[in-house]
């Protein structure tokens, strides 16, 4: 196993055990085989494990495999507080607490504000005292490492990493998604910082292996030299010497060995020019399902009137490059959700974005599209309860 340092110098494996595709069985986690995957990525040398509080039962999933096998001091552990739950500053100590004891833990290693979308989050807990409270932690010892995991796009990421000495943040970063959300301006940044990257969906959820069109796969396996489709997607990643861990949600124990087969040979620069090449095939053969060309450089931001364009065009793209529910579940997420609204709606037609568009786009009546498909009347109203949820 390869490793790569956090900020204070502890060796970190550069493939971590997502904990949140923990095989399940009937009305809980399949825990017997959890068990036997987790123990032999240690063997492995995986010591990086990330779960959080909403994944259902996989905090006392893990924790009770650590505690049945005494192994809690030979691993890390990351997991993360529902920032986007909390009402009050008790609430903060309520959740930290209760994340303790299904862990079975007194302390945990590595640990991220969930899901921050925007600054306004941020500062939201900050109001509430969440410096005061991660200072005692940090002092106490109950946390190690203070982070947080990412979704929105890259100017508003650029804006959490620099609210905050953070020892560490995490965003979804593979080669399809190399220019929206944090992508790679983001991921440089961190690195040009001293902050540690930890990379969540280096396969877009398995999408990168099981959706890829066949002209994709026959092109990988004709020269991808032995790679296959997911290996050239980690490699991808472990190229950079930014990317510090690469987050797998590994559910059998062939997954956990070949991965760490991959991981025990990868190194920055690894990538050869035939590899850049084909990676490059790859994404243009993916692309040609795209309905809108848009790259996500921004240049059409940002809009005078609020709206999040390369975002809408981004997941309008995603529901048919994979599904209809994952584009409109990512942007549920990364758009609805944040407190500043950034509707297609709200486009009075001002033109100045299609002046600046390097792909002569025709966001105008794109916006109108890309807002149908993604905004149909329930999804609406789902967006409607969730923001009145969070009292925006």
């Amino acid at each position: 196993m390869e490793y790569r340092s956090d900020k204070y110098g502890e060796q970190l494996s550069i493939l971590g055990f997502g904990c949140m595709r923990f095989t399940r069985k009937g009305n809980g986690i399949d825990i017997d085989k959890a068990e036997k995957e987790i123990l032999r990525a240690m063997e492995n040398g995986v010591n990086y494990y990330d779960t959080a509080y909403i994944y259902p039962g996989s905090e006392a999933a893990l924790g009770e495999i650590l505690e049945r096998n005494h192994c809690r001091e030979k691993i890390h552990i990351a997991t993360k507080l529902p920032q986007y739950l909390i009402k009050n500053q008790a609430a903060i100590e309520k959740y930290f607490q209760e994340e303790l004891s299904r862990l079975k833990t007194d302390y945990v290693d590595y640990y991220l504000m969930h899901m921050l979308t925007d600054l306004e989050a941020w500062n939201k807990l900050k109001k509430l005292g969440i410096e005061d409270w991660i200072k005692e932690k940090k002092q106490s010892g109950a946390i190690k490492n203070i982070g947080f995991s990412f979704h929105g796009n890259t100017e508003m990421f650029l804006n959490i990493l620099h609210a905050y000495d953070w020892d560490f943040c995490q965003i979804q970063y593979n080669y399809m998604d190399e220019f929206s959300q944090a992508g790679r301006p983001g991921l440089e940044e961190a690195g040009r910082l001293g902050i540690p990257v930890i990379i969540m969906e280096p396969l877009r959820g398995g999408k990168l292996v099981s959706l890829l069109p066949q002209k994709a796969k026959d092109l990988i396996a004709e020269d991808g030299g032995g790679k296959t489709p997911a290996e050239l997607a980690f490699s991808w990643l472990w190229d950079q010497p930014q990317v510090t861990v690469v987050l797998s949600g590994m559910n059998s124990l062939e997954m956990v060995e070949e991965n760490c087969r991959v991981a025990s040979k990868a190194h920055p620069g690894m990538l050869t020019e035939q590899d850049h090449a084909l990676i490059s095939q790859v994404k243009t053969l993916i692309n040609e399902k795209l309905k809108v060309g848009c790259t996500g450089c921004g240049y059409c931001m940002p809009c005078p009137h609020g709206v999040d364009i390369p975002g809408a065009f981004r997941c309008y793209n995603e529901m048919f490059m994979e599904k209809k529910s994952t584009g409109r579940s990512e942007y549920f997420q990364v758009v609805s959700l944040r407190k500043e609204k950034a509707f297609p709606t709200q486009c009075v037609a001002c033109g100045r974005c299609e002046k600046h568009c390097p792909q002569h786009i025709h966001i105008i009546e794109e916006l109108k599209n890309a807002d149908r498909a993604l905004r149909p009347l329930h999804y609406r109203a789902a967006a409607q309860v969730a923001r009145w949820f969070l009292r925006y």
